[in-house]
Protein backbone atom coordinates (compact mmCIF):
# COMPACT_ATOMS: atom_id res chain seq x y z
CA UNK A 1 0.00 0.00 0.00
CA UNK A 2 1.23 3.50 -0.75
CA UNK A 3 1.89 6.33 1.67
CA UNK A 4 -0.64 8.96 2.64
CA UNK A 5 -1.86 11.29 -0.06
CA UNK A 6 -1.39 14.69 1.50
CA UNK A 7 -0.91 14.58 5.25
CA UNK A 8 2.21 12.56 5.97
CA UNK A 9 4.40 15.65 6.22
CA UNK A 10 5.79 15.94 9.76
CA UNK A 11 7.40 18.94 11.41
CA UNK A 12 7.47 22.31 9.68
CA UNK A 13 4.44 23.03 7.59
CA UNK A 14 2.23 20.22 8.76
CA UNK A 15 -0.04 22.21 11.02
CA UNK A 16 -2.49 20.83 13.52
CA UNK A 17 -5.43 21.39 11.19
CA UNK A 18 -4.08 21.07 7.67
CA UNK A 19 -6.92 21.97 5.31
CA UNK A 20 -4.97 20.33 2.49
CA UNK A 21 -5.12 16.97 4.22
CA UNK A 22 -7.40 14.36 2.74
CA UNK A 23 -7.41 10.59 2.91
CA UNK A 24 -4.45 8.32 2.27
CA UNK A 25 -3.71 7.48 -1.37
CA UNK A 26 -5.37 4.24 -2.34
CA UNK A 27 -7.16 4.06 1.01
CA UNK A 28 -10.51 3.79 -0.76
CA UNK A 29 -9.14 1.03 -2.97
CA UNK A 30 -7.86 -0.89 0.03
CA UNK A 31 -11.19 -0.45 1.80
CA UNK A 32 -12.88 -1.89 -1.28
CA UNK A 33 -10.78 -5.01 -0.95
CA UNK A 34 -7.87 -4.51 -3.35
CA UNK A 35 -4.21 -3.96 -2.62
CA UNK A 36 -2.56 -1.11 -4.48
CA UNK A 37 -0.13 -3.68 -5.90
CA UNK A 38 -2.67 -6.09 -7.34
CA UNK A 39 -5.18 -6.06 -10.16
CA UNK A 40 -8.70 -5.30 -8.89
CA UNK A 41 -10.99 -8.32 -8.93
CA UNK A 42 -14.33 -6.58 -8.41
CA UNK A 43 -15.96 -3.56 -10.10
CA UNK A 44 -16.00 -1.73 -6.77
CA UNK A 45 -12.30 -2.30 -6.18
CA UNK A 46 -11.46 -1.30 -9.74
CA UNK A 47 -13.41 1.96 -9.42
CA UNK A 48 -11.82 2.80 -6.09
CA UNK A 49 -8.30 2.22 -7.37
CA UNK A 50 -8.87 4.09 -10.61
CA UNK A 51 -10.35 7.09 -8.81
CA UNK A 52 -7.34 7.19 -6.52
CA UNK A 53 -4.99 7.13 -9.50
CA UNK A 54 -6.95 9.94 -11.13
CA UNK A 55 -6.93 11.97 -7.93
CA UNK A 56 -3.16 11.71 -7.63
CA UNK A 57 -2.57 12.73 -11.24
CA UNK A 58 -5.08 15.58 -11.16
CA UNK A 59 -3.63 16.95 -7.92
CA UNK A 60 -0.21 17.12 -9.54
CA UNK A 61 -1.62 18.83 -12.64
CA UNK A 62 -3.62 21.48 -10.78
CA UNK A 63 -0.75 22.13 -8.39
CA UNK A 64 1.70 22.67 -11.24
CA UNK A 65 -0.71 24.93 -13.10
CA UNK A 66 -0.98 27.20 -10.07
CA UNK A 67 2.78 26.98 -9.50
CA UNK A 68 3.25 28.43 -12.99
CA UNK A 69 0.90 31.27 -12.08
CA UNK A 70 2.74 31.99 -8.83
CA UNK A 71 6.07 32.00 -10.65
CA UNK A 72 4.75 34.41 -13.28
CA UNK A 73 3.71 36.96 -10.65
CA UNK A 74 6.94 36.69 -8.69
CA UNK A 75 5.81 34.69 -5.68
CA UNK A 76 8.24 31.91 -6.62
CA UNK A 77 11.81 32.62 -7.72
CA UNK A 78 14.84 30.71 -8.92
CA UNK A 79 14.69 27.63 -11.09
CA UNK A 80 11.33 25.92 -11.49
CA UNK A 81 10.67 22.81 -13.60
CA UNK A 82 7.07 21.66 -14.04
CA UNK A 83 5.85 18.07 -14.32
CA UNK A 84 2.78 18.69 -16.48
CA UNK A 85 2.27 15.79 -18.91
CA UNK A 86 4.29 13.21 -16.97
CA UNK A 87 1.87 12.48 -14.13
CA UNK A 88 1.20 8.87 -15.14
CA UNK A 89 4.84 8.02 -14.44
CA UNK A 90 4.95 9.26 -10.84
CA UNK A 91 1.49 7.98 -9.98
CA UNK A 92 1.88 4.61 -11.67
CA UNK A 93 5.10 3.79 -9.87
CA UNK A 94 4.65 5.44 -6.49
CA UNK A 95 1.17 3.94 -6.09
CA UNK A 96 2.88 0.54 -5.78
CA UNK A 97 5.42 1.44 -3.10
CA UNK A 98 5.28 0.67 0.59
CA UNK A 99 5.73 3.41 3.22
CA UNK A 100 9.22 2.08 4.02
CA UNK A 101 10.45 2.18 0.42
CA UNK A 102 12.63 5.02 -0.87
CA UNK A 103 12.48 7.53 -3.73
CA UNK A 104 15.23 9.74 -5.11
CA UNK A 105 14.75 12.03 -8.07
CA UNK A 106 15.82 15.02 -10.14
CA UNK A 107 14.97 18.70 -9.96
CA UNK A 108 11.59 18.05 -11.65
CA UNK A 109 10.28 16.77 -8.34
CA UNK A 110 6.99 18.48 -7.41
CA UNK A 111 4.71 15.81 -8.86
CA UNK A 112 6.62 12.92 -7.35
CA UNK A 113 6.64 14.57 -3.92
CA UNK A 114 2.87 15.03 -4.05
CA UNK A 115 2.36 11.46 -5.28
CA UNK A 116 4.43 10.20 -2.36
CA UNK A 117 2.26 12.04 0.15
CA UNK A 118 3.99 15.35 0.84
CA UNK A 119 1.31 17.93 1.60
CA UNK A 120 0.59 20.61 -0.99
CA UNK A 121 1.11 23.10 1.84
CA UNK A 122 4.62 21.84 2.56
CA UNK A 123 5.55 21.84 -1.13
CA UNK A 124 4.09 25.25 -1.95
CA UNK A 125 5.63 26.86 1.12
CA UNK A 126 8.99 25.45 0.06
CA UNK A 127 8.56 26.92 -3.43
CA UNK A 128 7.81 30.27 -1.77
CA UNK A 129 10.99 29.96 0.31
CA UNK A 130 9.06 29.99 3.58
CA UNK A 131 9.89 28.39 6.91
CA UNK A 132 6.91 26.02 6.79
CA UNK A 133 8.21 24.38 3.62
CA UNK A 134 9.35 20.78 3.66
CA UNK A 135 12.98 21.87 4.17
CA UNK A 136 12.21 25.17 5.90
CA UNK A 137 12.47 27.25 2.72
CA UNK A 138 16.11 26.41 2.07
CA UNK A 139 15.74 23.97 -0.80
CA UNK A 140 13.19 25.53 -3.08
CA UNK A 141 11.75 23.87 -6.17
CA UNK A 142 14.66 21.55 -6.95
CA UNK A 143 15.40 20.16 -3.51
CA UNK A 144 12.20 18.83 -1.93
CA UNK A 145 13.00 16.31 0.81
CA UNK A 146 11.14 14.43 3.52
CA UNK A 147 12.88 11.70 5.51
CA UNK A 148 9.58 10.52 7.04
CA UNK A 149 8.31 9.66 3.56
CA UNK A 150 11.54 8.09 2.34
CA UNK A 151 11.66 10.94 -0.19
CA UNK A 152 15.38 11.61 -0.52
CA UNK A 153 15.30 14.60 -2.88
CA UNK A 154 15.17 16.58 -5.36
CA UNK A 155 18.74 16.88 -6.80
CA UNK A 156 19.92 19.66 -9.08
CA UNK A 157 23.02 18.05 -10.60
CA UNK A 158 22.04 15.96 -13.63
CA UNK A 159 22.85 12.34 -12.85
CA UNK A 160 24.44 13.17 -9.51
CA UNK A 161 21.79 11.33 -7.53
CA UNK A 162 22.07 7.99 -9.37
CA UNK A 163 25.09 6.74 -7.36
CA UNK A 164 23.23 7.74 -4.18
CA UNK A 165 20.39 5.44 -5.26
CA UNK A 166 22.89 2.61 -5.64
CA UNK A 167 24.17 3.41 -2.16
CA UNK A 168 20.67 3.22 -0.71
CA UNK A 169 20.19 -0.11 -2.46
CA UNK A 170 23.44 -1.36 -0.97
CA UNK A 171 22.34 -0.24 2.51
CA UNK A 172 19.01 -2.07 2.14
CA UNK A 173 20.77 -5.28 1.15
CA UNK A 174 23.48 -4.93 3.81
CA UNK A 175 20.83 -4.59 6.52
CA UNK A 176 18.85 -7.53 5.21
CA UNK A 177 15.75 -5.51 4.37
CA UNK A 178 13.25 -5.98 1.55
CA UNK A 179 12.66 -2.35 0.69
CA UNK A 180 13.12 -0.89 -2.77
CA UNK A 181 14.74 2.35 -3.93
CA UNK A 182 13.22 4.00 -7.00
CA UNK A 183 15.54 6.38 -8.83
CA UNK A 184 13.87 8.74 -11.32
CA UNK A 185 15.99 10.49 -13.95
CA UNK A 186 15.65 12.17 -17.31
CA UNK A 187 16.99 10.63 -20.50
CA UNK A 188 19.86 13.14 -20.66
CA UNK A 189 21.31 11.70 -17.44
CA UNK A 190 22.23 8.41 -19.13
CA UNK A 191 25.12 10.06 -20.97
CA UNK A 192 26.90 10.84 -17.71
CA UNK A 193 29.56 8.62 -16.22
CA UNK A 194 27.64 8.47 -12.94
CA UNK A 195 24.86 6.56 -14.70
CA UNK A 196 27.24 3.90 -15.98
CA UNK A 197 29.11 3.51 -12.71
CA UNK A 198 25.96 3.29 -10.57
CA UNK A 199 24.15 0.81 -12.81
CA UNK A 200 27.26 -1.31 -13.17
CA UNK A 201 27.54 -1.60 -9.38
CA UNK A 202 23.81 -2.26 -9.01
CA UNK A 203 24.00 -5.02 -11.61
CA UNK A 204 27.20 -6.49 -10.17
CA UNK A 205 26.05 -6.49 -6.55
CA UNK A 206 22.37 -7.25 -7.31
CA UNK A 207 20.91 -4.24 -5.52
CA UNK A 208 17.14 -3.68 -5.02
CA UNK A 209 17.01 -0.63 -7.28
CA UNK A 210 14.46 0.45 -9.86
CA UNK A 211 16.09 2.92 -12.25
CA UNK A 212 13.41 4.91 -14.09
CA UNK A 213 14.32 6.97 -17.15
CA UNK A 214 11.56 9.50 -17.79
CA UNK A 215 12.28 9.99 -21.47
CA UNK A 216 10.43 13.18 -22.38
CA UNK A 217 12.51 13.48 -25.57
CA UNK A 218 14.45 16.61 -24.70
CA UNK A 219 17.40 17.24 -22.40
CA UNK A 220 16.71 20.95 -22.01
CA UNK A 221 16.46 21.76 -25.73
CA UNK A 222 18.40 18.86 -27.21
CA UNK A 223 16.43 15.98 -28.73
CA UNK A 224 17.44 12.52 -27.58
CA UNK A 225 18.45 11.42 -31.08
CA UNK A 226 21.01 14.24 -31.18
CA UNK A 227 22.56 13.25 -27.84
CA UNK A 228 22.47 9.45 -27.60
CA UNK A 229 24.11 6.95 -29.91
CA UNK A 230 21.07 4.69 -29.45
CA UNK A 231 17.49 5.90 -29.26
CA UNK A 232 16.14 2.85 -27.43
CA UNK A 233 17.74 3.82 -24.14
CA UNK A 234 16.41 0.84 -22.20
CA UNK A 235 18.80 -1.36 -24.20
CA UNK A 236 21.66 0.08 -22.16
CA UNK A 237 20.54 -2.22 -19.36
CA UNK A 238 22.04 -5.13 -21.28
CA UNK A 239 25.50 -3.77 -20.47
CA UNK A 240 24.85 -4.48 -16.81
CA UNK A 241 22.99 -7.80 -17.27
CA UNK A 242 19.93 -6.00 -15.95
CA UNK A 243 16.24 -6.62 -16.81
CA UNK A 244 15.05 -3.72 -18.97
CA UNK A 245 11.86 -2.57 -20.61
CA UNK A 246 10.36 0.30 -22.60
CA UNK A 247 6.99 1.57 -21.33
CA UNK A 248 4.25 3.90 -22.60
CA UNK A 249 4.47 6.73 -20.08
CA UNK A 250 1.12 8.25 -20.97
CA UNK A 251 -0.76 5.11 -19.88
CA UNK A 252 -0.81 4.84 -16.08
CA UNK A 253 -1.81 1.17 -16.27
CA UNK A 254 1.12 0.29 -18.53
CA UNK A 255 3.41 2.07 -16.08
CA UNK A 256 1.92 0.17 -13.14
CA UNK A 257 2.26 -3.18 -14.90
CA UNK A 258 5.94 -2.68 -15.68
CA UNK A 259 6.70 -1.15 -12.30
CA UNK A 260 5.00 -3.99 -10.43
CA UNK A 261 7.18 -6.55 -12.17
CA UNK A 262 10.30 -4.54 -11.41
CA UNK A 263 9.41 -3.82 -7.78
CA UNK A 264 8.59 -7.46 -7.08
CA UNK A 265 11.87 -8.48 -8.68
CA UNK A 266 13.80 -6.04 -6.51
CA UNK A 267 11.94 -7.01 -3.35
CA UNK A 268 12.08 -10.78 -3.70
CA UNK A 269 15.25 -11.35 -5.74
CA UNK A 270 17.28 -8.18 -5.01
CA UNK A 271 17.56 -7.65 -8.75
CA UNK A 272 17.73 -4.15 -10.27
CA UNK A 273 15.70 -3.10 -13.32
CA UNK A 274 16.02 -0.33 -15.90
CA UNK A 275 12.75 1.11 -17.23
CA UNK A 276 12.67 3.61 -20.06
CA UNK A 277 9.30 5.29 -19.73
CA UNK A 278 8.50 7.36 -22.80
CA UNK A 279 6.53 10.45 -21.86
CA UNK A 280 6.35 14.12 -22.81
CA UNK A 281 6.42 17.38 -20.93
CA UNK A 282 3.73 19.79 -22.03
CA UNK A 283 5.64 22.81 -20.72
CA UNK A 284 9.13 24.08 -21.44
CA UNK A 285 12.19 22.62 -19.75
CA UNK A 286 11.84 25.25 -17.04
CA UNK A 287 9.74 28.35 -16.53
CA UNK A 288 12.28 30.36 -18.56
CA UNK A 289 11.88 28.07 -21.59
CA UNK A 290 9.31 28.58 -24.35
CA UNK A 291 6.63 25.89 -24.63
CA UNK A 292 7.19 25.57 -28.37
CA UNK A 293 8.68 27.39 -31.34
CA UNK A 294 12.36 27.00 -30.50
CA UNK A 295 13.51 23.36 -30.51
CA UNK A 296 10.09 21.75 -30.96
CA UNK A 297 7.19 22.76 -33.15
CA UNK A 298 3.67 23.65 -32.13
CA UNK A 299 2.45 20.75 -34.27
CA UNK A 300 4.61 18.28 -32.35
CA UNK A 301 3.31 19.57 -29.03
CA UNK A 302 -0.29 19.37 -30.20
CA UNK A 303 0.18 15.78 -31.33
CA UNK A 304 1.38 14.77 -27.86
CA UNK A 305 -1.40 16.73 -26.15
CA UNK A 306 -3.83 14.30 -27.77
CA UNK A 307 -2.38 11.65 -25.45
CA UNK A 308 -2.69 13.61 -22.24
CA UNK A 309 -2.36 10.92 -19.52
CA UNK A 310 -5.16 12.40 -17.42
CA UNK A 311 -7.52 12.60 -20.40
CA UNK A 312 -6.69 9.00 -21.32
CA UNK A 313 -7.42 7.78 -17.81
CA UNK A 314 -10.62 9.79 -17.59
CA UNK A 315 -11.86 8.42 -20.91
CA UNK A 316 -11.16 4.84 -19.85
CA UNK A 317 -12.91 5.32 -16.52
CA UNK A 318 -15.96 6.85 -18.19
CA UNK A 319 -16.09 3.96 -20.65
CA UNK A 320 -15.88 1.46 -17.78
CA UNK A 321 -18.58 3.24 -15.79
CA UNK A 322 -16.08 4.22 -13.08
CA UNK A 323 -16.47 7.98 -13.41
CA UNK A 324 -19.43 10.27 -13.98
CA UNK A 325 -19.22 13.90 -15.00
CA UNK A 326 -20.50 14.89 -11.57
CA UNK A 327 -17.74 12.87 -9.89
CA UNK A 328 -15.13 14.49 -12.13
CA UNK A 329 -16.40 17.97 -11.38
CA UNK A 330 -16.48 17.28 -7.63
CA UNK A 331 -12.94 15.87 -7.62
CA UNK A 332 -11.62 18.78 -9.64
CA UNK A 333 -13.29 21.33 -7.36
CA UNK A 334 -11.95 19.62 -4.23
CA UNK A 335 -8.41 19.54 -5.62
CA UNK A 336 -8.51 23.16 -6.74
CA UNK A 337 -9.57 24.15 -3.22
CA UNK A 338 -6.68 22.15 -1.73
CA UNK A 339 -4.19 23.86 -4.05
CA UNK A 340 -5.62 27.30 -3.29
CA UNK A 341 -5.28 26.50 0.40
CA UNK A 342 -1.62 25.64 -0.13
CA UNK A 343 -1.05 29.04 -1.75
CA UNK A 344 -2.81 30.85 1.10
CA UNK A 345 -0.76 28.86 3.59
CA UNK A 346 2.51 29.71 1.81
CA UNK A 347 1.61 33.39 1.61
CA UNK A 348 1.05 33.50 5.37
CA UNK A 349 4.10 31.45 6.29
CA UNK A 350 7.03 33.59 7.50
CA UNK A 351 10.40 33.71 5.82
CA UNK A 352 13.23 31.95 7.66
CA UNK A 353 14.94 34.20 10.23
CA UNK A 354 18.45 35.48 9.56
CA UNK A 355 19.95 33.12 12.11
CA UNK A 356 18.73 30.21 9.97
CA UNK A 357 21.64 30.99 7.63
CA UNK A 358 23.94 29.34 10.16
CA UNK A 359 21.75 26.30 10.74
CA UNK A 360 21.95 22.96 8.88
CA UNK A 361 25.50 23.69 7.70
CA UNK A 362 27.07 20.83 9.66
CA UNK A 363 25.42 17.74 11.12
CA UNK A 364 25.36 17.61 14.91
CA UNK A 365 27.06 14.37 15.89
CA UNK A 366 28.34 12.71 19.02
CA UNK A 367 31.25 10.32 19.38
CA UNK A 368 32.81 8.36 22.20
Amino acid sequence: MSTTRTNRRKGAGAGAADASATSAPFAEAVAAGVSASTTPTTPEARKALHQELLHSMLLQRRFEERTAEMYAIGRIGGFCHLYIGQEAVSTGIISLLRPDDYIITTYRDHGQALARGMTPRAVMAELFGRIDGCVRGKGGSMHLFDKSLGFLGGHGIVGGHIPIAAGVGFAIKYRGGDQVIVCFMGEAAVNNGAFHEALNMAGLWKLPCLFVIENNRYGMGTAVERASAINDIYKRGASYDMPREMVDGQDVFAVRDAAERAINRARTESTPTLLEIRTYRFMGHSMSDAVSGTYRTKEELESYLKRDPIALLRARMEADGDLTDAEWQAMDAEIKAVVQDSIDFAENSPEPPLEALHEDVLVDTTSD
